[in-house]
């Protein structure tokens, strides 16, 4: 357990390295067409560092088993609650902004079908919507955080609170990256077919996003909605869910659950620097609404040509 905590904290640490030297590449390039990708690196980055710091502090720090054990807040019997306490808060922030990641995909790209969708339609700002959708999750888990500290549950509580939390937010986000990518892989051949210009590496970009975040949230779904059943059916028997937690379950969960997380942090740096998004790296430009399309030639290389980044 030792070993294979130190050997994930130092996955996520060369991780989160690299993650912040492109994120400053991004940042010295200026402009507001490269905030997005900034964005994307920054919060890859506040990822793999939380996890790295979860994994590289020896867990004797937070607790005195490996295994999580049912405390109580402020329990003068077990004065290890606060490190309890400290390791789930840590987890649930790197948990946050990892599946901000994908929240931050989902906005931009419901925000560029919008506008050719519904052309002349009123559209909210991306980041702000962004920000409003990852405030409701911070509210969850600042709420979790009270329940345990006011005494509602233990964290045993706190742990079920999450894994239910983290399988409704991967079974959404396996719909909708669906729904969207194949919208957006449509408007993509429908404007390469009218301009008569290649848009396949733009198509890449989303099969690899659509592929590997599908495999991720499916994977995490239904890793967590087991570990909440599983969590739920050993309460109602005993009372307790200690007996879910031996090391061999809880050694295999944790093992799942992160290196999954390594790939799919990985993979996306690899997708966003890779030599087929180079769109990307030049950021997120707006689309022109489907009715100045027809009405007017769109400004750039004088051709009639229109493009997407996406």
């Amino acid at each position: 357990e030792l070993w294979s905590d130190i050997v994930l904290g130092l996955a996520f640490a060369c991780i989160a390295a690299l993650a912040a030297h492109k994120m400053l590449w991004s940042r010295q390039q200026g402009g507001a067409e490269t905030t997005v990708v900034t964005a994307f690196y920054s919060l890859i980055f506040f990822t793999s560092i939380l996890r790295a710091i979860w994994f590289l502090i020896p867990n004797y720090v937070w607790k005195p088993s490996y295994v999580p054990s049912a405390v109580m807040a402020f329990d003068p019997d077990h004065p290890s609650w606060v490190g309890a306490f400290l390791s789930e808060l840590v987890l649930s922030a790197g948990a946050l902004c990892l599946f901000s990641i994908f929240i931050l995909i989902l906005v931009y790209w419901a925000d560029i079908l919008k506008k050719y969708f519904y052309p002349g339609q009123r559209r909210s700002r991306p980041m702000a919507t962004f920000l409003g959708f990852v405030g409701i999750l911070l509210v969850i888990e600042i709420g979790n955080a009270i329940c345990f500290l006011c005494g509602v549950y233990s964290s045993e509580g706190m742990i079920f609170v999450n894994a239910i939390m983290l399988a409704t937010v991967s079974i959404v986000c396996v719909i909708e990256i669906t729904i969207f990518s194949h919208r957006f892989r449509t408007v993509l051949k429908t404007l390469g077919a009218i301009n008569q210009v290649s848009t396949e590496s733009q198509v890449k970009r989303i099969v690899w996003i659509t592929v590997t975040g599908n495999l991720f949230f499916f994977t995490r779904a239904f890793l967590e909605t087991v570990f909440a059943s599983m969590l739920l059916v050993y309460y109602k028997e005993f009372g307790t869910v200690e007996k879910v937690f031996s090391h061999a379950t809880w050694d295999a969960y944790i093992l799942l659950k992160h290196w999954t997380e390594v790939i799919i942090l990985g993979l996306m740096l690899y997708i966003l620097q890779s030599r087929f998004t180079q769109a990307a790296r030049a950021g997120y430009q707006a689309v022109p609404d489907a009715q100045q399309q027809q009405q007017q030639q769109p400004a750039g290389d004088g051709t009639g040509q229109t493009s997407l980044n996406v």
